[in-house]
């Protein structure tokens, strides 16, 4: 044996009550769970007291924003540190892989705020093949899937026009997706409330997820709101995957703003009956209630037709720049989610520009006061000075609805935590740990093996990982030893990079890559692709 951790609570993944056992590790593997009384207890060349802490497999983040930062900063211990061993990238239909010259200087603009520059990282592939080569070649913190972005593929094949693709282009997009999901993806993503993936009507979108159905894969949306329109985004999503006959799993599947306040289980309700009717469905939820994305999302569709520069230019216009105020603060703009916005709860939380940098920790409300003018001229001129870069947080979740969804037996924990800006959402730092102190321990809201089972086998299962996700023999060693009574987030708004508290030891493969509660010197971690047989 390599090693043996003693006397641990293990918390196997499965919802099942824990038990203490000695958990034997060799080549990578759990190669024996020995419970008292089973006989003569393993040994090994380490042998680790793990009395006093809780042992579960490694938790899974469903919905991660890490498609650079795994490249830019080989430690990772945003994620490491919190017992993360997966992450899905490629998230909201918009990522790097498939790519070409055009589509990346686009990307670069387009989601800068989410990832940085992309130039820092020296982009060598095209295909989704060579960026997860890149990733395994150059060595990674945590293992890595990835959705192929349907935005992007988009790009690629029709530019950033609002209308239907024609057959060539809907050809071409569908053999994008099968050379994505044939080199290794797990799936495809969308952003329907994000150009240029917006502008894809349902036939185009069921045409592609028939695809992803074919390889064995899974469709994740970013949905068409989660404010006044939310339940018929829903409804539209759980409808075409079933025409396609395609998994589905709900990204960040919230329902924000006022008009939604309580109104959760409705949504329970229609996952209910559509898993009732058959349909193969999970979610994943963070546990905030802010949002994070960039402020040029909050624009309405047709301002981002033509792409980052012609956005650009419509800003410059003073008519066209009205007609975008009109949309966003008395129509309630699709990319504020059909509710007129409050400037009172859009945070700036990154720049690009450092001379912005002022910005950063107000709203932009407060910016406006601060400098007597309206709230859209601060807003429009932030999205001008900072070329569309800048990141917001969104106040405009609800704590019931939270609570409530995460309870649901098809939840499972993502992040959607944005690395970069200089205050970004404490969910890239605190997610997994939050789950584990603020809604088991603090709250009571869910028993703690059970969230155990939304953060790993839930997760695993969806990937369709048959070794990943639980604490048993011959399963991959990611494993997480956490202390239930004082595991944290210490992430917060006012502090978002702080490191959780309560996780001392973190394995990948058998490797530690957490000891004594330090970041080690290892990179354990590997693409995990699928391949074209499912």
């Amino acid at each position: 044996m390599d090693t043996v951790l003693r006397d641990a609570r293990v918390i196997d993944g499965t919802g099942a009550p824990s038990y203490r056992a000695d958990v034997a590790l060799a080549d990578g593997r759990i190669v024996r769970v020995h419970r008292p009384g089973e006989g003569r207890r393993p040994t090994a060349r380490r042998v680790l007291d793990a009395d006093g802490l809780a042992l579960s497999p490694g938790f899974i983040d469903m919905h991660a924003h890490s498609d650079l930062a795994l490249l830019r900063d080989p430690a990772h211990e945003a994620k490491v540190a919190q017992g993360v061993t997966l992450e899905v990238l490629g998230q909201d239909g918009l990522s790097y892989a498939p790519v070409d010259a055009r589509t990346l200087a686009e990307l670069n603009t387009a989601i800068g705020g989410w990832n940085g520059d992309a130039d820092d990282v020296g982009v060598d592939w095209r295909t989704v093949g060579g960026y997860l080569d890149r990733l395994d070649r150059q060595g990674i913190a945590v293992n890595a899937a990835y959705l192929v972005p349907q935005g992007t593929v988009r790009m690629l094949a029709v530019g950033w026009e609002d209308r239907p693709a024609t057959a060539a282009e809907l050809g071409r997009m569908r053999r994008l997706v099968a050379d994505g999901l044939a080199e290794g993806a797990v799936g495809m993503s969308s952003g329907l409330t994000y150009t240029p993936g917006a502008y894809a009507d349902d036939a185009e979108l069921t045409a592609l997820c028939r695809v992803v159905a074919r390889y064995g894969g899974y469709y994740c949306p970013h949905h068409r709101s989660y404010g006044a329109g939310a339940l018929r985004a829903y409804e539209e999503v759980i409808a075409l995957c079933r025409t396609a006959g395609c998994a589905l799993h709900l990204a960040h599947a919230v329902m924000n703003f006022g008009v939604n306040e309580g109104r959760a289980p409705e949504l329970l309700a229609l996952l209910d009956a559509a898993l009732a009717d058959g349909a193969d469905l999970t979610l994943d939820t963070y546990p905030y209630t802010p949002g994070c994305t960039t402020l040029v999302a909050l624009l309405p569709g047709w301002a981002g037709e033509g792409g980052p520069e012609a956005v650009l230019a419509r800003l410059r216009d003073d008519a066209t720049a009205g007609r975008i105020r009109h949309a966003l603060e008395v129509e309630g703009a699709d990319g504020c989610h059909g509710v007129p916005v409050d400037w009172d709860t859009v945070e700036i939380s990154g720049v690009i520009d450092p001379v912005l940098a002022p910005y950063v920790g107000r709203t932009v409300a407060r910016c406006a006061r601060e400098r007597a003018e309206e709230p859209w001229a601060t807003a429009r001129r932030l999205l001008l000075e900072d070329r569309l870069g800048s990141t917001i947080l969104y106040h405009v979740g609800n704590e019931e609805n939270v609570r409530a969804i995460m309870r649901h037996r098809v939840h499972t924990g993502g992040s959607d935590g944005i690395l970069h800006g200089a205050k970004p959402h404490p969910r890239a730092f605190g997610t997994f740990p939050h789950y584990l102190g603020r809604y088991v321990r603090e709250l009571e809201v869910l028993p703690l093996e059970e969230c155990v089972a939304h953060l790993t086998s839930r997760p695993a299962a969806r990937l369709r990982l048959p070794d990943r996700g639980l604490v048993r023999e011959g399963h991959v060693a990611d494993l997480v030893l956490f202390d239930p009574t004082t595991v944290a987030a210490g992430a917060t708004f006012e502090a978002p990079r702080r490191l959780p508290t309560g996780i001392p030891y973190v394995l990948i493969a058998g490797r530690f890559v957490m000891e004594d509660g330090r970041r080690t010197d290892v990179l354990a971690g590997r693409t995990i692709r699928r391949t074209p047989a499912g």
